[in-house]
Order: structure tokens, then sequence, then C-alpha cells
């Protein structure tokens, strides 16, 4: 009798060995389209957050209260985007990023190490770093409409209007006081 293999036993024991391939109904290169350009994004994402907090952090000036704030809850609502934004990749058969290392290879929003900058500045340099974000989602969202995959198009949609908020949050706070009637 224990001669005999279980073709289920053989099959899943296979399984557990294979390399992380999530079965997807996604066509030809789909998956790998998809999740190069959601892994560029994400890395987007998590290097738009640390700058976030970057800034948030080192805030100094009168309305630092104000400023510290708005920054804390755009960093929350970038962070909050990670998971979602990864598991999707892992969804459609992809893999994610690994280390920093990865994030720092594939991110195209820039680093600011300075000192010091000015409040000013940082709202300045956030606010083009999430229009920026908002032209990279959408090209993906474009990329996933070509390929019918309507969840990650779907997901996107709402970061897209998230990060429209924080751009014009960052952009009216701002504008110089001359500016803010007309």
């Amino acid at each position: 009798m224990s001669d005999i293999v279980n073709p289920d036993q053989s099959q899943s024991a296979r399984r557990r060995r294979a390399p992380l391939r999530t079965p997807s109904s996604l066509k030809g290169n789909a998956a790998v389209d998809i999740a190069g350009g959601m892994n560029g994004m994400l890395a987007d994402v998590f290097a738009l957050y640390f700058k976030t907090k970057n800034f948030h952090w080192h805030m100094s000036g009168p309305h630092f209260r104000d400023y510290h704030l708005m920054l804390d809850e755009q960093g929350l609502e970038l962070y909050a985007m990670t998971d979602p934004m990864a598991e999707r990749i892992r969804k459609v058969g992809g893999t994610t990023l690994r280390s920093i290392g990865h994030v720092s290879r594939l991110q195209r929003v820039l680093d600011n190490d300075a000192d010091f900058v000015e409040p000013s500045d940082m709202l300045a340099e956030l606010c083009d770093d999430n229009q920026g974000l908002a032209d990279r989602l959408r090209e993906v969202h474009g990329l996933c409409a070509e390929h019918r995959d309507i969840a990650s198009a779907s997901l996107i949609e709402g970061w897209i209007d998230e990060t429209e908020r924080r751009t014009w949050f960052l952009f009216e706070a701002g504008r110089s006081p001359d500016a803010a009637g007309h």
C-alpha cells in the first residue's frame, strides 16, 4: 500500500517547492508589463512617502503646525497605498520590491538630503512630485486598461484622486498671500 502515490499529494508538494508564480488569467505579457509599471509606481510612492516624512520632521516657521500636520496626513495616505499596490502586483502574477535598494533603482521621485529646506520650497517640491506621480499613475492605468486588468485600473483611479487632492492642498498651502485672492 505504501507504494501507491497519491497524485494530489505529489502535485501539492510540487506547488510548495515552485517559484513564486501566482496564477493569473491575464494574457500574454500582461502580468510582466503591469507588474513592471506598478513596481515603478510603488518605488515612487515609497520615495515620496519618505520625502514627505522628511519634510514633516524638518518643518519650521510660522505655519509649522499646519504644514506639519498636513504632511503627516499626506504621509499616512501615501503609506496606505503601498500594501494594496504590492499585493495587486502579486495578484497579477508578478513579484514586487524587496529592499530600499530596489526602491532606489526604480524611483523617479528625487531625494532631498539638504540640511535645510525653506517651508515654501518643501511644499512646492512635494506639489511637483505629487503631480509627477499622478502622471505616472495615469500611464500605468492606461497599461492596465490595455490589458483589461480592471481591478488594477480601479485601484489606480482612487490613487489618482488622492494624489490630485494632495497636489491641490500643497499648491494652495504654498501660494503667496498676494496670489490667494486672485
